[in-house]
């Protein structure tokens, strides 16, 4: 069995923001020369993560609506957190979002379902993160 491990660096513009990843993972499974195995991609920061759905700027428009209700990033003192910082609610989300998913290898392609595409979310931006990269297979 082989195994990949890359990372990859993010800087975003601005506080929160969406990024599709999925050409970067292919690139990834390209150079790992893995042809049936496993993906695992994981945001390595608590206020990041990493998820699989469609990429559509309305479903995105919709994310961003839905966890700012669930999770609003102010008044910042609602948060017990926030004595300390001021991204209790970007620790929320990224709860609420996942932390990693894991892809099937088939053929040396990511066995994605109709529409399906990784991303990367990023809920208190403007700052260095990474996201790890590990492929096993054959």
């Amino acid at each position: 069995m082989k195994s990949y491990r890359k990372e990859l660096w993010f800087n975003t513009g601005s506080r929160r923001e969406l990024i599709n990843i999925t050409p970067q993972i292919d690139q990834c499974l390209k150079e790992s020369g893995i042809n049936e195995g496993l993906c695992l991609i994981n945001a390595m920061h608590i206020t990041a993560s990493v998820f699989i759905n469609d990429d559509e700027p309305g479903l995105h428009q919709d994310f961003e609506n839905w966890l700012e209700k669930l999770a609003p990033e102010k008044p910042y003192e609602q948060y017990r957190h926030n004595n300390y910082e001021d991204n209790a609610d970007a620790h929320l989300k990224r709860t609420v979002m996942g932390r990693e998913v894991v892809v099937a290898v088939t053929g040396g392609k990511l066995d994605f379902g109709p529409w399906e595409q990784i991303f990367y979310g990023e809920f208190d931006g403007k700052r260095r993160k990474r996201v790890l990269v590990k492929i096993i297979g054959e």
